[in-house]
């Protein structure tokens, strides 16, 4: 499972460098794209989701680490309002 690294940049012009244990991340995400920030939610949860049960798969137990990112990716995204745009700048 290769780790995985996503910058993000928030309607406020604020950036994130996000983590995934897998590339999974990759099928959900294009760089480049806006989403709305409720439609942004809906894949990182997916995808961080689908990760965390890959390390599980193969590990016996969840990424907590991709759970710690996703809980900071829905913090940050709280002071937005449903319809602001999240961009995906890169993966690295």
């Amino acid at each position: 499972m290769p780790v995985t690294h996503f910058r993000v940049r928030w309607p406020d012009a604020g950036e994130s460098r996000c983590y995934s244990p897998s590339s999974v991340v990759r099928e959900h995400f294009a760089p480049g794209e806006r989403y709305a920030r409720d439609e942004f939610l809906r894949r990182a949860r997916e995808a961080l989701g689908i990760a965390s049960e890959r390390v599980r798969a193969r590990y016996g137990f969840a990424c907590s680490q991709a759970m710690d990112q996703l809980a900071e990716i829905e913090r940050i995204a709280a002071r937005f309002e449903p319809g602001a745009e999240v961009t995906v700048l890169a993966f690295d």
